[in-house]
């Protein structure tokens, strides 16, 4: 049985290696190319998650005794797969930022921009605050 689960744990590991390669190269592509490797991926992930349930199922069968360990190899997997899934989620986005600035026209200063519009009208404000002030004191002492 045990010999089983180290089957599946070194299939896990290539697939685990090929998708965090393919990972890395979804954010760089466009177009048809990054369609067909997202779905690609979802597939493997797919995989992988299969994968990880044959080795809860052999889990299961290892005797009492020595279950423990095989339990805790199950968890780090489990979590191997969640950071997986999230990193695939965040390459999926990871430039729609550019994307988005390059469709609506915004360059890389607007930022500075809106800080500097913000810091006038700061100003401007504190100015009309402060003659409020004043015609409220000379209404007051009138």
């Amino acid at each position: 049985m045990s010999s089983d689960f180290e089957s599946y744990e070194q299939d896990f590991a290539v697939l685990t290696a090929e998708i965090t390669g393919r990972i890395g190269k979804v954010p760089k592509l466009v177009g048809d190319e990054k369609k067909q490797m997202v779905a690609s991926v979802e597939k493997q992930l797919e995989e992988a998650r299969e994968l990880l349930e044959q080795m809860e199922l052999e889990v299961r069968e290892i005797p009492p005794q020595s279950r423990g360990m095989y339990s805790s190899r199950m968890r780090s997997y489990k979590q191997e797969m969640g950071k997986l899934e999230a990193d695939f989620k965040r390459s999926r986005i990871a430039y729609s930022d550019e994307v988005r600035n390059e469709l609506l026209g915004d360059d890389g200063n607007s930022s500075e921009n809106q800080r500097a519009h913000l810091l006038d009208n700061t100003e401007r404000l504190e100015r009309s605050s402060r003659r409020l002030e004043a015609g409220y004191q000379i209404a007051v002492e009138t």
